[in-house]
């Protein structure tokens, strides 16, 4: 009995011993447990080594004052013509319109470029002389965006048209559009004038509304000069299908850009000849090597209508009551009677016999061209108005000078007065030829003409000084008309919205501006 007693206090000792040491690790555990949570919750995050971004203070702030421009980075707006690009610079000077003041904008790789429908496009499909929409930062002069402008027009390729410089006006088709002094003239990406221009060149026209304000020349004209054709000399040229003129002395002849052929007639002799002309070039035919064979006659009869009127032919009155023998070839005929138009055309003689009748139209009516015609449609020189009156071309001196095609002397010289329109071409070796379309009054007192020195090949093109007639009469192309045009359909809005008013950068006109320009 004891030993069991005995033996059951030991299991009991053993069991509180258990107890003791289980309930000292639970509190170990416990305290250890509550150490780390008391740690934790006294810990605080260094900026940039993790814990709560939220609760990091925010670093200071320094405004340096740089703003990156982009697409909606402008404060100003215009509606202008782009009349420079220096694309070394990446600079464009554009004219604005209503101050006539030009200012210089920088671009890079933010600048939006866009054509007049809003699609997207580069620097190389913008040319000089378009009107654009622009928005800009004025305090930067930074190009954020330029769009063909939405609200202009555009004419290409017109061939024939009517320039009235006394009125300023110019005539495409059955409109009558203003030039004014912002309007911009071009050539090849040149600034040139009004009197620049010629009848045989084909242009581009932009404007907004009624105002032309800028003339392209697309193709322009070249000069033909004949060598070695004193035999032919009294003779004609046919140049293409539009132009005919007497074969005269030193003769030099203002032709459109283009491959001619060339037909060169004289007494029933000649040949054709091809030619290539180039934009204000001077082109060299000989013609040493045609031939003029035994001269051919043939007997011509004229029936005229009335029958009173005067039959010219090669300029020397000719009866046409009876057969005319002429030269094979090509013979100038003009019929005048009162009360009629008077008729000039041209006839080929290539047979024993032919016969022509001739039906003049009373004065005042209208005549319409023939368009199926095989004729070639002809300008002549009008007849001198006054035996007494003389142009006289002043400058610039020791050129050679030329009216519509014919060598009148080294300047300075004159020939005589004739009114209507005139091409002036001025030539010397080694420089650049020009021709300058004036319009020639029937005032009873001369008129002088002071044209800019001509540049030697290879030279930068200089600003062109005006000719000064005493007259005041002022120079214009030579006039035609031409059925009106389609212009280019009106494009969409542009893609970045710009205010109404245009604000331009403080500047003063660039230097070297052309007088339109600088006159606004």
């Amino acid at each position: 009995m004891d030993a069991q007693k005995k033996k059951y206090g030991e299991k009991q000792r053993m069991k509180t011993k258990n107890e003791k040491k289980r309930t000292g690790k639970y509190a170990s555990a416990l305290v250890l447990t509550a150490t780390v949570l008391f740690l934790s919750g006294c810990t605080v995050p260094f900026p940039g080594k993790g814990g709560n971004p939220s609760a990091s203070p925010a670093p200071e702030q320094i405004d340096t004052g740089f703003v990156v421009p982009g697409p909606e980075s402008f404060d100003s707006a215009d509606t202008a013509i782009l009349v420079e690009r220096e694309e070394e610079k990446n600079e464009l000077t554009f004219l604005n319109l209503d101050l006539g003041r030009r200012y210089t904008l920088s671009m890079d790789g933010t600048t939006r470029l866009y054509d007049r429908y809003g699609k997207a496009i580069s620097i190389a499909q913008i040319q000089k002389g378009d009107i654009v929409d622009i928005t800009f930062l004025k305090s930067k002069k930074h190009l954020t965006t330029m769009q063909l402008s939405a609200g202009s027009w555009t004419y290409n390729d017109v061939a024939w048209y009517k320039f009235d410089t006394l009125r300023g006006e110019v005539t495409i088709g059955e409109e009558v559009f203003k030039l004014t002094s912002n309007t911009q003239y071009l050539s090849e990406g040149r600034n040139i004038e009004l009197m620049d221009l010629n009848a045989a060149d084909i242009l581009n026209f932009q404007g907004i509304g009624s105002q032309v304000l800028s003339v392209r020349v697309e193709r322009g004209h070249g000069y033909l000069r004949l060598v070695n054709g004193e035999k032919f000399v009294g003779g004609w040229i046919e140049i293409g299908e539009a132009q005919i003129q007497r074969i005269t002395d030193d003769m030099l002849l203002l032709v459109p850009e283009g491959s001619y052929q060339v037909n060169i007639t004289n007494k029933g002799g000649g040949g054709v000849k091809n030619v290539e002309i180039a934009r204000n070039e001077e082109t060299i035919l000989d013609i040493g090597d045609l031939e003029i064979p035994e001269p051919q006659t043939g007997t011509v009869l004229f029936s005229l209508t009335p029958s009173d009127a005067e039959l010219y032919i090669d300029g020397v009155k000719a009866d046409a009551s009876r057969p005319v023998t002429l030269e094979y070839g090509l013979h100038q005929i003009i019929v005048r009677a009162d009360g009629y138009q008077s008729i000039t055309q041209y006839i080929r003689v290539a047979q024993e016999s032919a016969s022509f009748d001739i039906v003049m139209e009373a004065a005042g009516t209208d005549i319409e061209e023939d368009e199926s015609s095989t004729e070639p449609d002809v300008t002549t020189a009008p007849d001198p108005v006054t035996d007494y009156y003389k142009v006289y071309i002043d400058a610039p001196e020791g050129v050679e000078v030329y009216l519509d095609g014919h060598y009148v002397g080294i300047s300075p010289c004159s020939f005589r007065k004739a009114e209507g329109s005139h091409v002036i071409i001025l030539r010397k070796e080694g420089y650049e030829t020009r021709s300058y379309t004036v319009q020639i009054d029937d005032a009873e007192k001369d008129m002088s003409y002071s044209f800019a020195d001509l540049l030697k090949y290879g030279s930068e093109t200089g600003a062109t000084t005006s000719p000064t007639p005493d007259t005041g009469a002022a120079p214009t192309p030579d006039p035609t008309s031409v059925p009106a045009p389609v212009p280019e359909s009106t494009p969409e809005p542009s893609p970045a919205s710009a205010p109404e008013s245009a604000a331009v950068p403080d500047s003063e006109p660039a230097a070297g501006s052309s007088p339109a320009s600088d006159a606004a």
